[in-house]
């Protein structure tokens, strides 16, 4: 057991991507159970956590389960990115227990003085930038650098959310919960746009693809989409006029597709590894493009935001997750069969929860507790397959 934790706790991939997974299940298990009572005409009242449900469970997968996938992520790739030290697993424990009495001060919130929930809540996302900040110092380039924005970002929009609850505030926390959204789907397309097309071109050249063949990125769309949906998430945070938001995420969503077209997703379709990243992507595409459409009158916003939270930030988040956990432990980049079927899970989540706001509400309510188990399906299915690569010992395969 000593060893075991030794382990895990001395790479941040393997303590934060299990904590992600396993926050994952939980919160989406609680949130069930709420709507399950509500849908069979019960009443819930005594939660112990302070916000209204709906918006526990907002913030949560926002700023609980993400953060731990960026914490693992962050901690796992910069080192590689600079050559600098990895973390130590002083600062993986001290962090990853940071991390988690933020989730426990959250849930125990009705207890607790707000000041205290939000001063422990607020704690992981700074450290992680004063860390990252030391690493990138050896090799300071400023795309590498320009993370550490996209995660103040983040956490900016998680503070307007405690300054409402604070009573400091009177209109600033869906603004957050937004604004801490969007900053994800910043950090998506600017690092799915790097890792998607790479990874496929590698996996194509392995095959003797011809060099004509492989994925292309072209700068003018790479560039438009991930200024279009910078632009919209500081649109967000600083409450310009929602028209302005929407045409600035309907034009980053549209080039968002565009550029996955010359990436050769066609040839991944055999490949479940690769095509999670694919499909993550489009699923960003999508999302801003509907939400933009919601902003003119077209459609649901909530719908639209579910594509965005479940399809792109839970399926890229789910992708990467999974890829690195096999990379780093050592194991073959080919995808087991439950965490290919999770993969198909996310998305059909992601489809079936945007349908459903055009539901009425006798199946509405359905349709949205077959959303959620989905999504639990999914991290169940990834938190068994990979559970040996989460605590076993690295095994001497290809990374």
């Amino acid at each position: 057991m000593t060893q075991t934790l030794k382990r895990l706790f001395g790479e941040p991939y393997r303590v934060f991507f299990m904590a992600a997974g396993l926050y994952a299940v939980f919160a989406l298990l609680v949130w069930e159970i709420w709507l399950g009572v509500h849908t069979a005409g019960g009443m819930v009242n005594d939660m112990p956590f302070a916000a209204a449900p709906h918006l526990w469970h907002a913030h949560e997968m926002i700023f609980g389960y993400a953060s731990a996938a960026l914490g693992g992520f962050f901690l796992t790739a910069v080192p590689n990115w600079t050559g600098a030290r990895a973390a130590a697993q002083v600062f993986v424990t001290v962090t990853a227990l940071i991390w988690l009495a933020g989730r426990l001060a959250i849930w125990y919130s009705g207890a607790l003085p707000p000041v205290a929930v939000a001063v422990v809540d607020l704690a992981f996302l700074p450290l992680l930038g004063v860390k990252i900040a030391l690493m990138l110092i050896k090799r300071p380039k400023p795309q590498n650098v320009a993370f550490l924005a996209v995660l103040a970002l983040v956490w900016s929009g998680n503070l307007l959310v405690h300054l409402e609850w604070l009573g400091l505030t009177q209109d600033t926390l869906y603004t957050g919960l937004r604004t801490g959204l969007f900053a994800l789907c910043l950090m998506i397309a600017v690092l799915g746009g790097r890792v998607t097309p790479a990874f496929t071109r590698n996996a194509m050249k392995r095959t003797g693809v011809p060099e004509d063949n492989l994925p292309q990125s072209f700068k003018p769309l790479d560039v438009t989409a991930i200024v279009m949906i910078a632009l919209a998430t500081l649109s967000l945070l600083v409450m310009a006029p929602e028209k302005i938001t929407g045409a600035l995420t309907l034009i980053g969503g549209v080039a968002q597709i565009a550029r996955i077209r010359f990436w050769g997703v066609l040839w991944t379709l055999g490949q479940p590894i690769l095509w999670a990243l694919h499909l993550g992507m489009a699923m960003l595409g999508a999302g801003m493009i509907l939400w933009g459409a919601s902003a003119f009158g077209w459609g649901s916003e909530v719908a639209a935001l579910h594509v965005l939270g479940i399809g792109a930030v839970g399926g890229m988040t789910l992708a990467v997750m999974s890829r690195a956990v096999l990379g780093h432990s050592g194991r073959a980049l080919v995808a087991p069969g439950p965490v290919a079927l999770a993969y198909g899970f996310i998305a059909l989540a992601a489809v079936l929860r945007w349908l459903a706001s055009s539901l009425s509400g006798d199946l509405y309510f359905p349709m949205m507790l077959v959303t959620g188990a989905l999504w639990i399906f999914a991290f169940t299915l990834y938190l068994a397959a990979l559970w040996p690569a989460f605590v076993g010992p690295r095994k001497a395969g290809e990374a």
